[in-house]
């Protein structure tokens, strides 16, 4: 088994490394002066049971393309399996036609991903789990509950907590969050306009005094969260604190979070933070690494995935 990563998110593929007690594997992945890609091995891999470790966050694009760069030369140096670890999958909100004449760009992703050599994918928290059917190779979608449910039980009083969901489409992650800590669910009932831009309209469930968590997969603008975070203490809630799995954060997504009056939000590192992102007060990130780390053991010794969140 040996381990690789693109320039995406580097320090989570060190820390997966560190967790596998193996080193990360020797590869160059450089810019010619107009921009081309240019990937080299500078190791054999003849043979080997190959992960590459590539969310494609921030450029999406550049990053999409490492990955198939390094995919089609894993294939052609003879690497007798190659898994793609996307911690996050970019492109996942474009799962439908949500209106006419669009594309369903993550099924053209997965396509790319299996044309260049792939044999597997795993990724994190899907924003779709469908998604997992646009590819015609195994997929495993892991899940960042058991590391959020262990951060928010060394944290808070679990008797006064209460799990949000900020949305209808994300109940069944927050009922699954809510059924782990054993607490109550409420849900925000709002109405999206446009892009990134959101109104709550309403609270359904008591969260009068309580702790609120607030559940979701992915924070992009913040726009959501904070005005969740608005409409839940204006109905009596004690605080609010944000639990997502990746952390997006694009355009002036820190600023809002920081001058909002979330408590806190907990990003996973399944995104490599920005130095604006690491120097927020009220942003706090916890790592997958382990969870990851577990899950490419499992599959290298042929071993259950699944059973790591029974």
């Amino acid at each position: 088994m040996k381990v690789f990563a693109g320039n995406s998110n580097r320090q989570l593929a060190e820390a997966i490394c560190n967790y596998l007690n193996v080193p990360l594997g020797k590869a160059s992945v450089r810019r010619f002066a107009d921009q081309e890609i240019f990937v080299e091995i500078q190791e054999n891999v003849r043979g080997e049971d190959v992960f590459l470790v590539q969310p494609t966050a921030f450029p999406a694009n550049d990053h999409l393309m490492e990955l198939l760069i390094m995919i089609d030369a894993m294939r052609r140096s003879s690497a007798r399996r190659i898994t793609a670890v996307l911690p996050y999958f970019g492109y996942a909100r474009q799962d439908r036609r949500a209106s006419g004449r669009t594309p369903i760009s993550a099924k053209l992703v997965a396509n790319l991903i299996t044309e260049a050599g792939a044999d597997r994918v795993m990724t994190l928290d899907l924003h779709a789990g469908q998604i997992q059917g646009f590819f015609d190779i195994p997929t495993d979608n892991l899940f960042a509950m058991p590391v959020l449910t262990r951060d928010i039980k060394s944290h808070y009083d679990l008797s006064n907590v209460v799990v949000v969901s900020p949305d209808v489409g994300g109940v069944v992650r927050a009922r699954a969050l809510a059924k782990r800590l054993d607490c109550l669910l409420a849900i925000v009932d709002k109405r999206r306009e446009r892009p990134g831009e959101s109104e709550v309209m309403n609270i359904i469930g008591d969260i009068t005094g309580k702790d609120c968590l607030l559940i979701d997969d992915i924070v992009d603008s913040g726009g959501t969260l904070c005005n969740a975070a608005d409409a839940m203490l204006a109905k009596g809630a004690s605080s609010v604190t944000a639990y997502i799995t990746h952390g997006v954060l694009s355009g002036g997504a820190v600023t809002r979070v920081t001058s909002s009056k979330l408590r806190e939000l907990v990003i996973t590192d399944s995104i490599q933070p920005t130095t604006a992102v690491l120097s927020a007060h009220n942003i706090r990130i916890v790592t997958t690494a382990p969870l990851i780390g577990e899950a490419i053991s499992r599959t290298a010794q042929e071993e259950s995935v699944s059973s790591l969140f029974d």
